[in-house]
């Protein structure tokens, strides 16, 4: 049975009240000849290239075909400059700077972090557990003052694991906010998205995003799934034209090449394979932890050293050394075949 659950009860009173801001093409849709509506210079643009008019707001094409790959309706996707712009709409939608709060597992992305401490909103850390699960009953019972949103990262960054599908049931059935689910590294996983579940609650959010198993990082292209009700509250504070027609454009191009990105998604998991077994050898290397991510989290003799070694041969991964639940460890995200020979090359010479 579906959770009962009304986003309104939890809206900031602004947001309910705000008038958005309509452009040109909100105000026409259609086809025409003739377009005199947006003061946009008529002529064409400088260098030649065709981008004098502005984009779709809504993203509506690229939706259709996101709709047709995830199985889910375009009026329940939100389009974002990168999922961290997500991240930022979903503060200003729900928590009022000064006196709000949200929640946080520890270790995680530290975005959400940074967004919280931007729109002036408390966010509590509680820390995973030993395994890097979360711990439903002090999620649940936090005791915090004012919180609206409870962020996951699942698979989790930095520690490449999923959390436990048991657990995030029982958040989702009994914190009383929303739950957000970071899915930027699903497709490197075997595991079933959260965005099936969306009918069942509404209280649930799912992040994803273009820039990992795409391979596009450079478009900036984050992609949010949720109630429709909170797809159109986001639609009516979110920029104008927050994502570029080139942006558009070249996601259109990419989204019509599936099987190209499930052949690198194949490869990429193959190589983590092949990275995972030959760091067991690694002298310098104390163990691996289980990845359902494109990177990997290892514990090593000399995290500081190693880091500093490793870049001095053009080698550049992440010192997690100062992470909680991470001490010692560099997160090492899987590369080429090449890439990975040479890590692995380096770390065995820095032993040596």
């Amino acid at each position: 049975m579906p959770r009962q659950f009304d986003i309104n009860t939890i809206l900031r009173e602004n947001i309910k009240r705000i008038k958005p801001y309509s452009s040109a093409r909100d105000e026409f849709t259609g086809e025409a000849n003739v377009f005199l509506d947006a003061n946009e210079n008529p002529i064409g643009s400088v260098g030649g290239t065709k981008n004098n008019r502005y984009p779709d707001p809504y993203q509506r094409e690229l939706k259709v075909a996101i709709s047709n790959i995830k199985g889910i309706a375009p009026e329940h996707i939100f389009l974002g400059n990168g999922s961290d712009e997500a991240i930022d709409l979903l503060f200003k939608s729900f928590c009022r700077p000064g006196v709000d709060a949200a929640i946080q597992i520890s270790p995680s992305y530290g975005m959400y972090k940074v967004s919280a401490d931007v729109n002036e909103v408390t966010i509590h850390e509680i820390s995973l557990d030993e395994n890097y699960q979360p711990n439903a009953d002090a999620l649940i019972n936090h005791g915090f003052e004012n919180v609206k949103i409870l962020f996951l990262c699942s698979p989790n960054n930095p520690t490449g694991n999923l959390l436990d599908r048991t657990i995030l049931y029982q958040l989702l059935d009994n914190f009383n906010g929303m739950v957000v689910i970071d899915e930027a590294y699903i497709d490197f996983s075997n595991t079933t998205s959260w965005i099936t579940e969306l009918e069942n609650y509404p209280n649930l959010v799912v992040l994803q995003t273009l820039s990992k198993a795409w391979g596009l990082a450079n478009l900036r292209v984050g992609m949010l799934f949720a109630s429709t009700e909170l797809i159109n509250v986001l639609n009516k504070i979110k920029l104008p034209y927050n994502i570029s027609g080139l942006a558009q454009d070249y996601a259109l191009n990419a989204l019509s090449n599936l099987a190209e990105k499930d052949a690198m998604v194949a490869e990429i998991k193959l190589q983590r394979t092949f990275l995972l077994q030959e760091l067991k050898t690694v002298p310098c290397v104390l163990h691996s932890y289980p990845t359902d991510a494109n990177f990997v989290l290892v514990k090593t003799t000399d995290p500081d050293a190693i880091y500093n070694y490793l870049t001095d041969n053009k080698i550049v991964v992440r010192n997690r050394n100062r992470i909680h639940l991470c001490e010692g460890s560099l997160r090492l995200t899987i590369g080429t075949k090449e890439e990975n020979v040479a890590l692995l090359k380096a770390l065995n010479e820095f032993h040596s």
